[in-house]
């Protein structure tokens, strides 16, 4: 990024020199300005205004009145100083996400939109009046942090089954274990090692938005001016959530509430809240799904395994199938999975157990059918479903649910923790004028 600004300014130093024995009369166009400095890098004028506009036509959209400017302004300011935080440490040590990944990501975002291919995906990105190199790299730099956030945190969690129990034995004692609730939230922070007088401005900040609640505000134009939450920009909605996900202090004053209702401000050791309950439903207790016996046949891509050579093995393994080798007899002379010792059998799996490209292939290959060679992160794969069956796993999902959950809010506690001290530890110098 200096680099970038250094090259900048040689080339306007070059064009004052030329204006000057032309005309020297003549005016130069003034430099982008340095907004923020973040350890080693920085964010224009020009990046900063960027990100207002498409926050702005973000709330436009959803027809949410915009906050004042200088709010606005540090609410894009704050999450840009956070995402460039994390991108640092990301490329410091050393995540990198290449093309191949970047184009597999892209493919699934386009079956995703149910889009036929990339290309309609770009006019479609296109279309909505964004670059669609721009929209590349922010889906490869999205990729980044978030296998950064699975390294440096989610890895790190570890869920006993004792834990998973006492969760069970609690949910199945609680009412609301049928429950989900759609709601929203407004999150006001509280700085790392923060004193008596950083609390108390963060509480009255709170309580600001709680009295322009009162006054009648729209709850998502309250959120996008004082939220500190990265949904802020979304008017706070956190989506359908299963009471059991909920922490216990704000699903007791959620439960008090009829849709539309707004809880007082609560207390948390991160800050303080304001929740709005939207909507709210109950659960089906059975759930049955398709599950697929598979086996497969794995050939790794590595360094010392390029791609080439990886799919040319695995396409000569496929002509000896298709020429009436023994598919297990197969797995175990060539796969390098685990399974290779079973004949590449995987067993029963359930939806969702599996890295997409995978995955779809259970969920669509015929029974017997032998698929492939299909890519994935780990390599390149043959794939043979074997039969499907409709299961009932709502016990299994029950503690499914109950390890997700757990899971959940020890994963948002850590890298809310994580965040904090990668910023306690950074050195961030404001050009721009911050709004009390």
């Amino acid at each position: 990024m200096l680099k970038k600004i250094l090259i900048t300014c040689l080339f306007a130093v070059m064009g004052i020199g030329i204006a000057s024995a032309a005309d020297p009369q003549q005016q130069v166009a003034p430099i982008d300005e340095i907004v923020i400095v973040i350890n080693e890098d920085v964010i224009t004028r020009y990046e900063l205004d960027k990100r207002i506009q498409v926050a702005v036509a973000q709330l436009k959209k959803q027809n949410i009145a915009l906050p004042a400017q200088a709010t606005l302004e540090k609410q894009v300011s704050e999450r840009m100083i956070t995402e460039m935080l994390q991108t640092q440490f990301a490329k410091e040590t050393g995540i990198r996400i290449d093309d191949s990944q970047l184009e597999r990501a892209l493919q699934r975002i386009a079956q995703a939109n149910k889009l036929s291919s990339v290309e309609e995906l770009r006019a479609r990105v296109e279309q909505d009046g964004m670059p669609f190199e721009q929209f590349r790299e922010d889906i490869r730099s999205e990729i980044a942090l978030t296998r950064l956030r699975e390294r440096e945190v989610d890895s790190k969690i570890v869920i006993a089954e004792s834990e998973v129990d006492s969760f069970v034995a609690q949910q199945d004692r609680q009412e609301n274990a049928k429950l989900e609730l759609h709601f929203a939230h407004i999150f006001v922070g509280i700085p790392e090692r923060a004193n008596a007088e950083a609390i108390r401005a963060s509480q009255q900040r709170a309580n600001e938005a709680q009295e322009k609640l009162l006054g009648g505000a729209q709850f998502a134009q309250i959120a996008a001016g004082y939220s500190d939450a990265k949904d802020a920009l979304n008017g706070g909605d956190l989506g359908w959530r299963p009471a059991d996900r909920i922490p216990p202090m704000f699903l007791d004053e959620l439960k008090k509430l009829k849709p539309g209702g707004v809880t007082p401000v609560l207390r948390s050791p991160n800050g303080f809240h304001l929740l709005k309950l939207l909507e709210k439903r109950s659960r089906n207790d059975t759930v049955v799904i398709t599950q697929s016996h598979a086996r497969h046949i794995l050939i790794k891509t590595s360094e010392l395994t390029p791609e080439r050579e990886a799919r040319a093995k695995i396409e000569e393994v496929k002509r000896a199938l298709d020429n009436g080798s023994d598919f297990a007899e197969q797995a175990k002379l060539n796969s390098e999975d685990n399974s290779a010792s079973r004949g590449g059998d995987l067993g029963w799996m359930s939806p969702g157990d599996t890295v997409p490209e995978f995955d779809q292939v259970l969920n669509t290959a015929q029974v017997g059918q032998i698929v492939g060679p299909i890519q994935t992160q780990f390599g390149f794969h043959l794939i043979q479903v074997l039969e499907r069956r409709n299961q009932d796993v709502s016990v299994e999902q029950k503690r499914m649910q109950a390890r997700q959950a757990i899971r959940a809010q020890k994963s948002d506690e850590n890298w809310q923790d994580w965040l904090r001290q990668q910023r306690d530890r950074a050195y961030i110098e404001y050009r721009i004028e911050q709004p009390n």
